[in-house]
């Protein structure tokens, strides 16, 4: 209960440490300017993402808004249901509700979503702090389905399950 908790006030600080990086990028930054934030690595950029990832489905807000509002309902009610367990879980879903949410308030509210994480190393579309939370979410719910969720949160009887008997067949 008390990684729950946990994972829940997290998601809830990246949430609002989302809107607000978009909010003093937005106000301090000017759209398509950028200046160094790890000179050679990283830098902030104003960018306006009418789209999803790499641009795609640009100018589809609404069916945006609906796609990523019916994923962040299907991670939440998985908590909800207790579906997922297991801290690392729980976690990744927090995370990936706190990202889906940063990106809907921002498609509902502006009509695009504000990215400004620029990779200089390597030709990358320009993210957020809400991207880095779905993404990061993803790849620790990978490792949680591959690893834990057999052991831990699978229901019904047999393997996975420390309450089931082993009748050795």
């Amino acid at each position: 209960m008390a990684a729950t908790v946990l994972s829940a006030l997290l998601a809830l600080g990246l949430l609002a440490l989302d809107q607000w990086v978009k909010y003093y990028i937005t106000v301090n930054l000017p759209l398509g300017e950028s200046q160094p934030l790890l000179p050679g690595l990283v830098e902030l950029r104003t960018v306006h993402n009418y789209g999803a990832a790499w641009s795609s489905f640009s100018g589809m807000r609404w069916l945006l808004v609906i796609a990523t509002s019916c994923i962040v309902l299907a991670v939440l009610a998985a908590l909800v249901r207790r579906k997922v367990r297991h801290p690392l879980g729980v976690l990744a879903a927090c995370l990936i509700i706190s990202g889906g949410l940063g990106n809907i308030l921002d498609r509902v509210r502006l009509g695009y979503v504000v990215d400004m994480f620029n990779l200089q190393f390597m030709e990358y579309p320009v993210f957020n702090v809400a991207d880095i939370c779905v993404v990061t979410g993803c790849l620790l719910g990978l490792v949680y389905y591959q690893w834990f969720y057999e052991k831990y949160d699978k229901g019904g009887t047999g393997h996975g399950n420390p309450d089931a008997s082993d009748s050795g067949i």
